[in-house]
């Protein structure tokens, strides 16, 4: 049979040849899986049923060869004659590097027989068309493992993109923890949502720098994109707000907002919440720090509708005023009103201006906001109000 390569002249495929290699693929086929037992101990460890599939791809690939020998012009593909009966799952019990050292070691055994196999004289074409034919079984190898992990980046992208928004809408099923465990979740105790914006939509690269950068630190990240926000759950065993704080300058430009740190996984929806109420109300402080907390911005998410920071405004400081001690609320009401000014608001009071100070000192202890800072003591204003007009301590 006539056989054209490129850049070679045409030859003869020798029948003798042929022959001796039909008989001798049972034998080739069971020497290639002893030389794999000896040479490769990732296959010895490998279950029965893995084995077994192994030694097919093997005997596929001895048995495509001889065909592929006799006619390479009308050979199917190498993919679909080697590897197709192989199942899918197989490329996660082996990798490609293994896959590769597969196939070296059946090239290895072919050569060893050449003499044996190979009509006189034809030795040298046989050779050269056994490493021709595993250099395309090695490329075909590379094109499959290519597919698949292609395949599994676009599956665990949109797994990815679902675990997030069922954290966001609060909906953490029974299977949400063996789902962030596929996508390489550890299981972090702290965790914290930060959301932040992706620069001209190129949200791409956004989402594989915080990736790398938060593997780097040590925390766990699940990352989703919804329009032109990025939402980023974090989780390390210790203070992964350190590690938001490191992720704020890689994404885009504009506001980055925290939420609050919270106890495992299933807890991530009260943090992603704030974070996002805070990331709609952030245009209302401009001088905002970046990243910020949801915490710190309060006022504006209650003042922007969120019902979350009315209720944590009111308990974490009118209650606590009302409950530790009245005088406290009407002085921090009344120097708030009176332009912060200590000495009208202890004449509007009719107390001493060192009693304003040391009141105004036991509100910042108690609520954790100084009144005589601009920003802290805008928020308490806004907490007072809302607490007066809430209907369930309007009477306080």
């Amino acid at each position: 049979m006539d056989r054209t390569y490129p850049g070679r002249v045409p030859h003869i495929v020798s029948e003798t040849t042929m022959q001796r290699l039909r008989k001798g693929t049972g034998a080739l086929s069971t020497a290639a899986l002893q030389r794999m037992d000896e040479r490769l101990p990732w296959y010895r460890a490998m279950d029965p049923e893995d084995r077994s599939w192994v030694g097919l791809i093997a005997q596929a690939g001895i048995a495509a060869f001889i065909a592929w020998y006799k006619d390479p012009e009308h050979c199917p593909a190498i993919t679909a004659d080697v590897f197709g009966t192989a199942p899918r799952e197989l490329t996660r019990s082996i990798s490609l590097q293994q896959t590769l050292e597969m196939v070296r070691t059946v090239v290895d055994v072919v050569e060893d027989r050449v003499g044996d196999l190979a009509a006189p004289g034809t030795n040298q074409e046989l050779r050269e068309s056994v490493l021709r034919y595993s250099r395309d079984v090695a490329f075909a190898a590379a094109e499959i493992y290519a597919k698949a992990a292609e395949a599994r980046g676009a599956w665990d992208a949109r797994l990815e993109a679902l675990v997030v928004d069922a954290l966001i809408r609060d909906e953490a099923g029974d299977a949400l923890h063996s789902q962030a465990a596929a996508l390489g979740w550890q299981g972090s105790d702290q965790v914290v949502v930060v959301v932040g914006t992706s620069a001209d939509g190129h949200s791409t690269d956004i989402v594989d720098d915080l990736r790398r950068s938060a593997s780097r630190l040590g925390a766990d990240a699940l990352i989703g994109v919804q329009g032109d926000r990025i939402v980023t759950v974090l989780g390390r065993s210790e203070d992964p707000l350190a590690v938001a704080r490191h992720l704020a300058p890689r994404f885009g430009p504009g506001p980055v907002v925290t939420g609050p740190v919270v106890t495992g996984l299933v807890e991530a929806g009260s943090s992603a919440r704030a974070a996002l109420s805070g990331m709609s109300a952030v245009g209302a402080w401009p001088g905002a720090p970046r990243p910020v907390s949801a915490d710190e911005l309060l006022p504006e998410r209650l003042l922007a509708g969120d019902c979350d920071a009315r209720r944590d405004l009111i308990e974490r400081a009118f209650l606590r005023l009302v409950q530790e001690d009245g005088p406290l609320l009407e002085t921090a009401a009344t120097y708030l009103e009176l332009g912060r000014s200590v000495e009208a608001a202890a004449r509007a009071l009719f107390i001493h201006p060192n009693t304003v100070r040391y009141r105004l000192n036991r509100v910042t202890g108690i609520t954790g906001w100084d009144p005589t800072d601009p920003r802290e003591g805008f928020v308490l204003q806004i907490a007072i109000s809302a607490g007066r007009l809430d209907t369930k301590t309007s009477g306080i």
